[in-house]
């Protein structure tokens, strides 16, 4: 398949063109020159996913080049195209095309334009060798070229202290989980002599049962590969314990942050578990393991989504969340179902995303919804593309009709954990479900309606008078603890006293809008289209072929469950619904009573379950402190003390010693060659 090459290779050479050539090439060709790979790219993808879902195409694989032999193994090149992968082809491309776009207008006024695209295409290329790798060691070298990517991404704006901290974290953090993803694939070499995981998922099935030694103890051999290969899931899909990088994520440019939540790092590590699910399949352990993580995480992101104020913050937990969601799918069997609630969130998601990065444009750069307030009747088309994508990732929808995108995928996951008979999972996604429709319309309504708040923000004042040449004006930000509502009242006094008043939030330019057209389709209508191949019992096995453990009976037994189970998520939607219409437009004293009231509980989801405090006392303190010592005793006080720094000594001392022999009198001179020359013939006679 010729036209697989150049859905790979191509956001590479453009990433190559524009990296290398730079501002030589200008913002314009670079910028052109790796969208249009991009939108290639795309064009491509789409005729291999509706040739999988018409069954014209079957599995194909490519190979490249010969990468390394030595002994059993054999490492080649190659690349890999199945009904999964086509799936992650169309998810990835049409996302990074859009993001590409995006960024036309978002980084218009960047000086640095050739390195970000060149970045965000470098990002792309290795995505995309991730999901079409047929090996093992293929596989890890994409998953760690989104790990390059994301840093360079992430810390993007290096010259913010807090954009270098915040993709320092984010590579250390998935550091931990790559180590497991590391030992995971050394472990299953060893087990299967072999890298190859068509040849791996072939004989997974055969060492059902079979243990392994360590340390004088025997372990399920299935067991240990796959909870090793999680951890590194775990790491690259932010799940609860390796998560905490996610968020500090948004420090990088918003269409990063779309890119990185929507269609590509983080849904590597769901990709990897579908990917394997044959070997999952063999450890009941390792399935209940990522059934718990998945929904522990599911409702652990979501709880916190509904405290935050940054609003890319918000929609970032709700990634974190929506993760949670497609792991205990997988967990409980339901590998049709995870995928297709990543193939749906790629959309509404990256509109999201993008949406929030277009109010930020309209607010000159402000990211706090406390500061927002009408908006809706300024930037008509963000609203209505946000909101479309709030109705799909709450998931709306009527039963026995349809509904948006999440109504179709997420639902289906609900109703797979009850199904399996996984209750604590089925509780966790529908308590989830409940807090993602408050925190989704608590966006919308602090953003989109009630008075605006503008003139309570820095970045408004400092815009507009800098527009008018006057100086700035300086107020403090509303307490975190108060519900912005609370300061609304006061809102024209700060407009006249700081000159806000004329202030008018302007829509995007149109390159930025035409994603978030586009993006709105996919939110309205992916799941509706799509629901039958992913997940009907008949139509899955088919469009699956095999490229996924597809659990046909668990699919059937989906569609039987109890009418109460397909509407819980329906109704605890609604009931998510009402409270933000009642905490954030009816009675807004609602969320500052609740503060009040309930401070402790406010404080402990308001600062992420204390996670960042937490490992800072356990690792990063210690960490440094060691650090310290080493630095101090280790390098200062022994390495530098008795090597350069003792040497140094030692000749300093000896120059002065030989300074006083240089007297500069001949006689002297004539002295020390008599005793030279008397010790050289002592020496000779003796001798």
């Amino acid at each position: 398949m010729i036209s697989i090459l150049f859905i790979v290779f191509l956001p590479l050479v453009a990433a190559a063109v524009a990296g290398l050539g730079n501002r030589a090439l200008g913002n314009t060709v670079a910028k052109s020159l790796t969208t249009g790979a991009l939108f290639v790219s795309c064009a491509l993808s789409w005729p291999i996913f509706i040739g999988f879902m018409t069954g014209s195409l079957s599995e194909s694989v490519t190979p490249v080049l010969h990468f390394i032999t030595s002994g059993t193994m054999d490492v080649s090149w190659a690349l890999r195209v199945d009904a999964l992968t086509s799936v992650m082809l169309v998810v990835i491309t049409s996302v990074s095309a859009l993001v590409h776009l995006y960024s036309w207008g978002y980084m218009a006024e960047d000086p640095d334009q050739p390195r970000f695209f060149a970045y965000l295409s470098l990002f792309t290329f290795a995505m995309l060798m991730l999901v079409t790798a047929d090996n093992l060691i293929q596989m890890f070298f994409g998953w760690e070229g989104v790990g390059l990517a994301s840093y360079l991404l992430i810390g993007f704006w290096f010259k913010k202290p807090s954009a270098n901290a915040a993709a320092i974290k984010a590579f250390v953090v998935n550091r931990v989980g790559d180590l497991g993803f590391m030992l995971g694939i050394f472990g299953t070499y060893l087990v299967f002599d072999t890298v190859s995981i068509p040849a791996i998922l072939h004989a997974a099935p055969g060492m059902a049962g079979a243990t392994i030694g360590f340390l004088g103890y025997r372990f399920d051999t299935m067991t240990v590969l796959c909870l090793l290969l999680f951890v590194g899931a775990m790491g690259k899909s932010a799940q609860l314990g390796l998560h905490t990088w996610l968020p500090d994520a948004m420090e990088g440019p918003t269409p990063v942050s779309a890119l990185i939540h929507a269609a590509t790092m983080v849904t590597a590590g769901v990709f990897m578990v579908c990917r394997l699910s044959p070997m999952f399949e063999t450890s009941p352990t390792a399935l209940h393991v990522v059934t718990i993580v998945g929904a522990a995480t599911c409702f652990f992101a979501a709880t916190i989504g509904t405290t935050q104020n940054d609003i890319k913050r918000v929609i970032a937990y709700s990634t974190c969340s929506q993760l949670g969601y497609m792991f205990f799918a997988a967990g409980v069997g339901a590998y049709g179902a995870a995928m297709f609630h990543l193939f749906t969130h790629a959309f509404f998601k990256a509109l999201l995303f993008l949406g929030a990065g277009s109010v930020i444009h309209a607010m000159h750069h402000e990211q706090d919804m406390r500061y927002y307030g009408g908006l809706r009747k300024h930037i008509p088309i963000t609203f209505w593309a946000m909101l479309l994508g709030t109705l799909a990732i709450t998931g709306v929808g009527i039963y026995g009709v349809g509904g948006f995108a999440g109504y179709h995928s997420k639902d289906a996951i609900i109703e797979a954990s009850w199904a399996a008979k996984q209750t604590g999972a089925f509780w966790a996604g529908v308590i989830a479900a409940l807090l993602t429709s408050f925190y989704s319309w608590r966006l919308m309504f602090l953003t989109f309606w009630g008075k605006p708040r503008w003139a309570q923000s820095e970045h408004i004042q400092h815009a507009v008078h800098d527009a008018h040449g006057r100086g700035h004006a300086h107020d403090h930000p509303a307490d975190e603890h108060t519900a912005p509502e609370a300061h609304a009242h006061d809102a024209g006094a700060h407009e006249l006293a700081t000159g806000t008043a004329g202030y008018h939030p302007h829509e995007s330019p149109l390159n930025m809008l035409i994603p978030l057209i586009v993006l709105s389709t996919g939110a309205v209508l992916a799941g509706f289209v799509f629901h039958g191949w992913f997940i009907e019992p008949t139509a899955g096995e088919g469009f699956w072929r095999g490229s996924i453990a597809f659990n046909e009976h668990l699919m059937h037994e989906m569609h039987g469950v109890p009418v109460w189970v397909k509407l819980a998520a329906t109704v605890v939607m609604l009931l998510g619904f009402a409270g933000a219409v009642l905490a954030y437009l009816v009675r807004t004293d609602i969320p500052a009573r609740f503060t009040a009231t309930f401070e402790v509980l406010y404080d402990f989801v308001y600062n992420k379950w204390y996670f960042d405090e937490l490992y800072n006392l356990l690792f990063v303190r210690p960490a440094f402190a060691i650090g310290r010592f080493l630095w101090h005793k280790g390098d200062e006080g022994t390495i530098d003390r008795f090597g350069p720094n003792g040497w140094a000594w030692v000749v300093q001392q000896g120059s002065r010693v030989t300074a006083r022999v240089q007297t500069g009198y001949v006689y002297t001179y004539a002295f020390v060659m008599l005793i030279g020359l008397t010790a050289a013939v002592t020496w000779v006679i003796a001798g």
